[in-house]
């Protein structure tokens, strides 16, 4: 892919993002993350350079790759990233020493968060590590996630028992393929009745608790209905090849791939 498709592609999602805000007289933007997996450093870079800085990463390999790499960290020093894929308790470790890492989105089980927890305890980090916890809206045995029921229980979970990470909302990937004409997604609106209830529940205040939901096909009307954080990479970067599974982490069309 050539610079200018990078450059177009992003201005294009940006654009399409006020122009539903002010359709819709939205005040507050969501965040955009461009989900940059399998693309090479130097998309990444142009697309820095336009002023993007959240950027978003499926393998916990190829996170760890990107993050440390020298030219990276000389020219996007401002650069933070989210981790989007499903996390394995033996991948840990690895994700912890992310330079720049700012928000894991995939949080699903109580296991999950003690081990985060006690391995950033370790660590010796003073900031917490800022969480989403993930929602499996859709039902999909294949998809990762939290039942929509329950998902208050592990929310109130990491907030009593988890110093070491800072839950800031919840998120899902939703059914593929969903024909927008027919209305809301079915998925955005029960990620909405989980805030709600994770709201009324634990007694926080719904501007405190981010909506991930929205990716490439269907940002806008996700925007719409609340939206803080959308998840855009083949508007921004192109249509991916195809990666095979490395160990721990998602393959194209499994559990946790966000981007199309």
């Amino acid at each position: 892919m050539e610079e200018i498709d990078v450059v177009e592609g992003f201005s294009s999602v940006i654009k399409r993002i006020n122009a539903v805000c002010l359709k819709n007289g939205l005040k507050n933007k969501p965040r955009v993350v461009a989900v940059s997996k399998t693309k090479p450093k130097e998309l990444i870079i142009n697309v820095y350079n336009q002023g993007q800085r959240q950027f978003g990463e499926n393998y916990i390999q190829e996170l760890v790759e990107k993050s440390n790499d020298p030219e990276i960290l000389e020219k996007c020093k401002e650069i933070k990233w989210h981790f989007i894929g499903h996390l394995q308790k033996n991948k840990i470790n690895k994700i912890i020493t992310v330079p720049g890492l700012d928000v894991l989105e995939t949080l699903d089980s109580e296991k999950l968060a003690v081990a985060l927890n006690a391995a950033l305890e370790k660590s010796g980090k003073e900031q917490p590590l800022k969480v989403m916890v993930q929602v499996n809206t859709s039902g999909e045995e294949e998809k990762n996630g939290c039942e929509p029921n329950s998902c208050w229980e592990l929310v109130d979970f990491v907030l009593k028992n988890c110093p070491h990470l800072k839950f800031v909302g919840l998120m899902t990937i939703g059914q593929y393929g969903y024909d927008t004409s027919l209305g809301p997604n079915p998925d955005f609106l029960r990620l909405i009745k989980c805030r709600d209830g994770v709201c009324e529940k634990l007694n926080l205040q719904k501007n405190d608790v981010e909506l991930s939901m929205g990716m490439s096909d269907d940002f806008e009307q996700a925007i719409e209905l609340g939206s803080t954080n959308v998840r855009v990479g083949t508007v921004i970067f192109g249509a991916r090849a195809k990666k095979t599974k490395e160990s721990g982490d998602i393959t194209e069309g499994m559990a946790n791939v966000t981007v199309n």
